[in-house]
């Protein structure tokens, strides 16, 4: 039987221990890599003053989060959308900042809920087009295009491809305007990206977007599987802050601050954006 001596020591050394391993859990990994899509405004994309980081709503969010968590984070260009997957999934880079989840990536991703932000993909068509565009239905047996680089969730994409003639473009700008010169009836694009471009294109007062959205896809942040940083601190530390962030309003302060931002690169000549 242990004296008593004994058993004060040993509860005074429980406690002593109990604050380093609480330091060593938060403090394992001080500096996240987070790559993501380099065309993805106004939520990510390449700094044309300094392209091999990105910047946008998404990492601004992070940054703000990971601060509040003592953690540095850097974003890096990491390729096209695919190359950057390919980064994280090897654990090159730690985190994507906007990726759709996905139930393919679920074997090498950590995805972390809630979304850091949500996308809403619109029906934009020709101011004064008579025909309503409210639902998928109503677009059955009318010519559309997309964006190659739109993103939209799983179940959307299988919808319109069993029921939509949809011409993909390799940007929003060639969409736009084939909307322009009547070639297609409506182009299915995001609700900010469309903004920004038919604005800075000089289309603002021909085209427009139908009121309802009809895809609403999340933007996660997936941590790699084989990053050194994952572990169950930081992945309860990044739920805790996103979901702060979507009960707080800053997600869609963020999105229209780095809009107007993604616009006035738009406009400025030596610019090599391309939506």
């Amino acid at each position: 039987m242990s004296s008593p001596r004994q058993t004060l020591t040993a509860l005074i050394a429980g406690f002593l221990l109990l604050p380093s391993t609480a330091v060593f859990a938060a403090g394992k990994c001080d500096r996240l890599i987070v790559t993501g899509s380099p065309d993805a405004p106004p939520y990510l994309w390449r700094d044309p003053q300094d392209p091999k980081h990105l910047m946008g709503a998404n990492a601004d969010l992070l940054k703000e989060a990971a601060t509040q968590m003592g953690v540095k984070v850097e974003f890096l260009f990491g390729g096209k959308r695919s190359q950057a997957l390919e980064e994280v999934r090897t654990g090159r880079m730690d985190l994507l900042a906007d990726t759709p989840l996905n139930s393919a990536e679920l074997e090498s991703l950590d995805f972390i809920h809630p979304p850091i932000a949500q996308n809403e993909i619109m029906v934009w068509t020709r101011v004064g087009h008579a025909q309503p565009f409210n639902a998928l239905a109503d677009l059955r047996g009318h010519p559309g295009a997309i964006s190659e680089k739109t993103r939209i969730t799983s179940s959307f994409d299988s919808s319109i491809k069993e029921h939509l003639t949809l011409e993909k473009q390799p940007n929003l700008t060639q969409a736009f305007q084939k909307l322009m010169l009547g070639q297609v009836e409506f182009v299915l694009a995001g609700r900010y990206a469309g903004l920004a471009l038919t604005q800075t294109l000089g289309m603002a007062k021909d085209l427009h977007a139908q009121p309802l959205p009809l895809d609403r896809p999340g933007l996660y942040l997936a941590l790699s599987f084989n990053s050194a940083c994952n572990d169950p601190w930081l992945r309860g530390q990044l739920a805790k802050k996103m979901t702060e962030l979507a009960a707080s309003g800053r997600s869609s302060e963020a999105v229209t601050r780095n809009l107007e931002l993604w616009k006035a690169q738009l406009q400025q000549p030596a610019s090599t954006t391309n939506q």
